[in-house]
């Protein structure tokens, strides 16, 4: 047991402290953000929206998150990272906060907006920061471990979640959300001053290949917003499928989505290790993440056993952990001939999509046609974004080395 501790320490080894601040800067404000997973239940249960309503306010959401990241991608390219981090965190949380106050369909729609376009401005910056504070080597893992900081708070974010509601309600979690938002901000401040720390890999490249030339990249983030379409489920429908279909409590729906962070916490970081020692292509890794997270739909079809709810959740976070980090780390990749806010902000602007259309489109799937026809499209989904995948890795061949 102790050397299999050991050995899991050792995966984390090389990983600048800059990198580790990030994470717990990261972990600080994720863990906050535990209205997103209740968002679907909060806006159902206690501002009494209907399903169709809910559909639009998370179009707005998902809007929002595409201008966003769209933003923050040119500001990091302009004033840098580290202005766009702080302005962002620090708004966000005030923003969070007067979210509370809003009551009507129209003020929803434009409140989760604003808070969107101001907060994924952060997403960008962040990813850029990561990866001049990381050697080239250590990048995909630099990756996992802000991923293993924003489970972890997750993990934690539901469970409170769930307890906040049962004792204070729903207007507790937007208090946490914003003051966690500013002590990210103050801890930021502090620890990541680029007058303090110093870049390690600060790509410069004099001639940019533009984003929108790159043909390869274009078929990735088609397949990105198809993955993004399937994941997001997990935080709009799939609450809402413990809840009718499994009678499950906010709390147990809590500690179900928490699940999730804890098996990243505890398997991805030894997972990524392996997996990046291995000789397997980015592409056949993400497609093979992609495959789990549809089977994840398909189980919960197969029988209506309670426990199949977990099996699902250990298939979609294997698929995510696998998926995640290497489709990151193929962005960064291709980052490294072009302006990296311009690449990383289209990466991150996929699932920003996805968000305007994957949490509509599932909800009025789930009101039309029911939960099991849902999952079965889904898995379509899956198949082609599947495809385009693999047409990606025949492309990759064809690219001078």
């Amino acid at each position: 047991m102790k050397t299999l501790f050991k050995n899991y320490l050792k995966t984390f080894d090389g990983l600048s402290k800059e990198v580790w601040w990030l994470a717990l800067i990261t972990f600080i404000n994720r863990a906050g953000t535990m209205v997103i997973p209740f968002l679907s239940l909060y806006l159902t249960d206690d501002l009494q929206f209907t399903l169709e309503n809910v559909s639009w306010i998370m179009s707005a959401f998902g809007l929002g998150s595409v201008v966003g990241t769209w933003i923050g991608g040119k500001l990091t390219d302009t004033i840098g990272y580290y202005k766009v981090m702080v302005r962002s965190l620090l708004s966000t949380g005030f923003l969070f906060i007067a979210l509370q106050f809003l009551n009507t369909f129209a003020s929803v729609c434009l409140g989760i907006f604003l808070v969107m376009v101001v907060a994924d401005t952060f997403r960008p910056a962040m990813f850029v920061a990561m990866s001049v504070y990381s050697k080239p080597e250590n990048k995909t893992r630099s990756v996992t471990l802000i991923r293993l900081a924003i489970n972890l708070g997750f993990s934690a974010g539901p469970a409170v979640g769930g307890l906040i509601i049962t004792t204070m309600g729903y207007g507790g979690l937007f208090w946490v959300d914003g003051i966690t938002c500013i002590l990210a901000t103050l801890l930021l401040i502090k620890v990541l001053n680029p007058r303090v720390a110093k870049p390690i890999d600060d790509i410069i490249v004099e001639n940019p290949v533009s984003v929108y030339k790159d043909k390869p990249f274009w078929i990735f983030f088609v397949a990105m917003f198809i993955f993004g379409i399937i994941f997001l489920q997990y935080f709009s429908t799939m609450p809402l499928y413990y809840k009718d279909i499994h009678m499950l409590t906010e709390f147990e729906i809590g500690i179900l989505l928490g699940l999730n962070g804890f098996f990243i916490f505890v398997l991805e970081m030894p997972l990524i290790k392996w997996l990046e020692d291995s000789k397997y292509s980015y592409a056949g890794l993400i497609i093979f993440g992609l495959i789990l997270t549809v089977l994840s739909f398909y189980v919960l079809n197969i029988t209506s056993w309670v426990g199949v709810l977990v099996i699902g959740m250990l298939l979609m976070t294997i698929g995510e952990m696998i998926a995640f980090p290497f489709s990151n780390a193929f962005a960064m990749q291709r980052a490294s001939k072009g302006n990296q806010g311009e690449y990383l902000s289209m990466y991150v602007m996929s699932f920003s999509i996805a968000h305007i259309f994957g949490h509509n489109v599932g909800l009025r799937l789930v009101d039309n046609l029911g939960y099991s026809n849902t999952w079965y499209i889904m898995l379509g989904l899956g198949f082609i974004g599947v495809l385009l995948l693999v047409h990606l890795k025949h492309q990759l061949r064809r690219e001078p080395s």
